[in-house]
């Protein structure tokens, strides 16, 4: 068995959620027209019909993971009614960190105010808010921690290839967080990872830095076609998993909240679960990929709008480079 999934009498519940966006709006004709002048064509049809996404915010040139997630803690600390110095735990999960070091996470502790508690990264690309929302979970049980901000933070708009149109209409910058704190009363149910490096190659950025010079390509290259398939047969897999693990069946789902990377992705997953689409959170038609922070920032704008309330059954589920994937049934 999973021992993030056995019973326990302390649990990890989501208290409070928070997202954050950069203020420009990109939408697919503007991407149609600075494609444009690449001598690269695109259109608002082509992309719609392709994944379902017709906008996606961009960070300002001075904007970074740090910030975007900062403001999505501060967000999610004010919704649970806690004040920053509650947190007693820190995690972020980012493919694009502000620095190769320190971790992101520091900076968003420092950026908050708060001192001594542990914070790191968690790099797991779109799962990486899963992985790190186990994590934070697993903490929690065990009496780690007792207050955790998980975060997800992307600024993916610097690591985008603009000759490749296939690629660059995907993603968004954005952040989203949660409070997860403990509980006697169940909140996060089972989580599921898993991970296979032998498809690295169909999702990276195969780069780096050394002796002062990036070595590889610091741009995002991917195999859609490759990542598409996968991606629906894995999301399928990892969702009856948790499910199992916490000895539920999919009609006891309330709402699936998958990795927003395309409708059609999403749409295969439902179905693979007998679930009408009315029961997923959608909302990468206005934010594109954003990576590690879709998830939680799909959560947070359904919260926020009265979709997901208080006592229903959410199963998350994300997929990413790597390859990884995984899985967290909660009751909210």
């Amino acid at each position: 068995m999973n021992p993030m999934s056995q019973p326990s009498s302390r649990y990890a519940r989501i208290t409070g959620t928070g997202s954050a966006l950069p203020t420009r709006r990109v939408t697919n004709a503007d991407m149609a027209a600075e494609l444009a002048q690449r001598g690269l064509e695109t259109s608002d049809e082509w992309i719609v019909e392709r994944t379902g996404i017709r906008a996606r915010h961009f960070a300002a040139p001075d904007q970074t993971s740090s910030d975007l997630g900062a403001e999505a803690a501060r967000r999610a600390i004010e919704a649970a009614g806690r004040q920053a110095q509650d947190v007693d735990l820190i995690i972020v999960a980012t493919s694009t960190p502000d620095m190769v070091f320190p971790s992101t996470a520091t900076i968003v502790q420092r950026k908050l105010g708060i001192q001594g508690c542990p914070a790191f990264d968690v790099q797991a690309v779109c799962s990486g808010f899963i992985y790190a929302l186990s994590v934070a979970d697993a903490m929690i049980r065990t009496g780690a921690a007792n207050c955790a901000l998980v975060i997800g933070a992307e600024v993916f708009s610097r690591i985008l290839n603009f000759e490749d149109r296939t690629t660059c209409v995907l993603f968004g910058d954005g952040a989203g967080a949660v409070l997860l704190e403990a509980s006697a009363e169940p909140g996060i149910l089972a989580t599921k990872l898993h991970a296979d490096g032998r498809y690295r190659e169909i999702l990276e950025v195969p780069g780096t830095v050394s002796g002062g010079q990036v070595i590889g390509s610091p741009l995002l290259t991917m195999d859609g076609q490759a990542v598409f398939k996968l991606a629906v047969t894995v999301l399928g897999e990892v969702a009856n998993e948790v499910l199992e693990a916490a000895g539920r069946s999919a009609a006891s789902v309330d709402w699936l909240i998958p990795h927003q990377a395309n409708v059609r992705i999403m749409q295969g997953t439902a179905r693979k679960l007998k679930l009408p689409m009315e029961k997923v959170v959608v909302t990468v038609q206005e934010h594109g990929n954003t990576s590690a922070a879709s998830i939680p920032l799909a959560l947070d704008q359904a919260v926020r709008a009265g979709q997901v309330q208080r006592g229903q059954t959410l199963l998350l589920e994300g997929v990413g480079g790597g390859f990884t994937w995984g899985a967290v049934l909660l009751d909210f």
